[in-house]
């Protein structure tokens, strides 16, 4: 899904230090509320995953992604609920990486967006759940908490990251508005308008609002 050359995103400066900058002001240019202790959970995860062989795995066939559904599974199976919340962490993080920065990718899929959000937002949930109260993961399920929460708005903010120019074509115009309507995208909203667009929603009572 994703290619691995295309992973590499940071070459010529500091990688930790340019998403710290970059996180920063999409989440300041978005006006989200976001903790430090969030900020810098995003800031680790893109870190991470800059270096491809972190979020690929080797597997028979070669060195791949693992499909979300596996994840969950992997995780449902697992007894040890140590590895069930490792598990679930990893589902949480590639499903926010790959929505935000790779969105693109997922057109003409049989999954797009909105099944990356939706896995992705109920991974960190559980991840809350299980970590609250627990000696030493009360910062850790205030975070998950955040994620889960927000998480529509942390896919925006990684999106602003990984945007390297503006749109330019009609093609990218539809695919906003696509992904406005699977996901309700308030970044997505503000593209549309900046092209005189101002989406409404259509309701199942048939009714736009």
């Amino acid at each position: 899904m994703v290619d691995r050359r295309t992973s590499k995103l940071i070459v010529d400066m500091n990688v930790r230090e340019y998403f710290q900058k970059t996180i920063s002001k999409a989440v300041l240019n978005q006006s989200i509320d976001a903790t430090k202790d969030t900020i810098y959970y995003l800031v680790n995860l893109l870190t991470t995953f800059a270096d491809a062989d972190k979020f690929y795995q080797d597997t028979p066939h070669g060195s791949q992604s693992t499909p979300l559904v596996q994840l969950y599974a992997e995780a449902v199976e697992v007894i040890s609920e140590v590895d069930r919340q490792r598990t679930m962490r990893r589902l949480g993080d590639i499903s926010l990486f790959i929505a935000g920065l790779f969105s693109d990718s997922l057109r003409n899929k049989l999954v797009d967006i909105d099944y990356y959000i939706s896995m992705g937002g109920s991974a960190y949930g559980y991840l809350s759940e299980s970590l609250q109260g627990r000696e030493r993961g009360t910062l850790h399920s205030s975070v998950f908490t955040e994620l889960a929460s927000k998480f529509t708005d942390f896919v925006d903010v990684l999106a602003e990251v990984g945007d390297q120019s503006e749109l330019n074509s009609h093609k990218d115009l539809l695919r906003v508005y696509e992904l406005w309507l699977k996901t309700n995208s308030k970044r997505a909203a503000r593209q549309l308008r900046e092209f005189g667009i101002y989406p409404r929603k259509f309701s199942e009572s048939g009714r736009y609002h």
